[in-house]
């Protein structure tokens, strides 16, 4: 792959240090012609996603989830500002519903394909772990804290394992301190590449 902002932000060595997006993610967006800061994005909330994934494993291994489903939504939620890329830089909503069509055209099966349109609807009825680790995923990699979410989370977590949701509150909440810390990194990261190719 020729170095380009695009595959740079994809898969090149990056300061912080970031997991690459999954092969798949990254034929995607190339085939797309996805703007590079998309694609730093995705990357930053996918290595996020990561490090929530294995301290789920490691904290709650009662909590039955599909891993690599929240890594592959982490890494391609927002992919429908490939279309709405206006909203890369402002608010809209018109790349999630867009995201999921995108990726079922594209041949990538129903119950992947939704993060792309879920991950800004947590509180909706029947709402999957998985869906609410890609959407904490996608608010803590900047350092945002939502409390709303953070608690549907904490209640799925002390549902598994039986402990209080005092305990799961704090553990949790330790978790996405640490997590936060490297915000300013990763905005630094996703700044430092185009809106456009």
């Amino acid at each position: 792959m020729a170095n380009t902002p695009l595959s740079r932000a994809m898969s090149g060595t990056v300061d912080p240090r970031l997991r690459p997006l999954p092969d798949r993610v990254v034929e995607l967006l190339s085939e797309l012609g996805g703007p590079p800061r998309l694609a730093a994005h995705l990357r930053a909330v996918h290595d996020v996603a990561h490090q929530l994934v294995d301290w789920v494993e490691q904290h709650c291994p009662a909590a039955l989830f599909d891993r690599e489903a929240v890594l592959f939504g982490a890494a391609t939620h927002d992919v429908g500002k490939t279309v709405h890329v206006s909203e890369l830089s402002g608010p809209g909503a018109a790349h999630e519903e867009a995201g999921r069509t995108l990726l079922l055209a594209h041949g990538v099966a129903p119950e992947l394909a939704r993060f792309a349109a879920t991950h800004a609807s947590w509180a909706r009825p029947g709402v999957a772990l998985e869906d609410l680790l890609v959407s904490l995923a996608d608010k803590v990699w900047k350092n945002k804290r939502v409390p709303e979410l953070e608690d549907l989370v904490v209640a799925r977590l002390a549902g598994a394992s039986g402990r209080a949701v005092w305990e799961e509150f704090m553990a949790l909440d330790e978790v996405l301190a640490r997590i936060g810390d490297g915000a300013d990194e990763r905005l630094a990261f996703q700044a430092s590449f185009p809106v456009h190719g």
